[in-house]
């Protein structure tokens, strides 16, 4: 009979200690809105922030290396499909060298499209807030700030836009 009940109250006992809420979730899902941010816009380094975003539009944070083969991949294929994004402003992240972002800006020809906004993190905010593992990374915020997906690595137009 003391066994019968010991074999519950050890159960209980584990799902106690382990079902505990996950401290480790990254910032930006246990605070789903648009977060204060500074970056450093491409080609003169003014800065941007959370209230330089347009109003009423989608937003698509894209954390980029420009050295990334995966990166340049997502950004080609981004570039190419610019008319699914007509109605969202996209803000491509990077932490790197301010040279490194302008040799891709230039290349990429980031300025021929007004709805890009793309930037130096200095403070490294954004992997840290996003807790990024792979490059590129994507978060999508809906119109009012709230966000809705993330995608790590390369991944299909459709799928973002999908979710705009």
């Amino acid at each position: 009979m003391k066994k019968l009940f010991l074999l519950p109250a050890l159960i209980f006992l584990y799902m106690a200690a382990f079902c505990q809420e996950d401290s480790t979730a990254p910032v930006y899902q246990r605070f789903p809105t648009i977060p204060q941010f500074t970056i450093f816009k491409a080609p003169d380094s003014t800065s941007f922030t959370r209230n330089d975003l347009k109003r009423n539009k989608s937003v698509v944070f894209m954390i980029f290396s420009p050295d990334c083969e995966h990166c340049q991949h997502e950004t080609e294929n981004l570039l190419a499909n610019i008319n699914k994004f007509k109605n969202c402003q996209i803000v491509m992240v990077t932490y790197l060298p301010y040279s490194d972002m302008m040799a891709f800006y230039k290349n990429y020809k980031i300025a021929d499209y007004p709805q890009i906004t793309m930037g130096r993190d200095t403070k490294f905010f954004f992997p840290v807030f996003f807790k990024v593992r792979n490059l590129p990374s994507i978060f999508v915020y809906d119109k009012k700030g709230k966000f809705k997906k993330n995608f790590e690595g390369s991944v299909s137009t459709d799928l973002i836009s999908d979710e705009l």
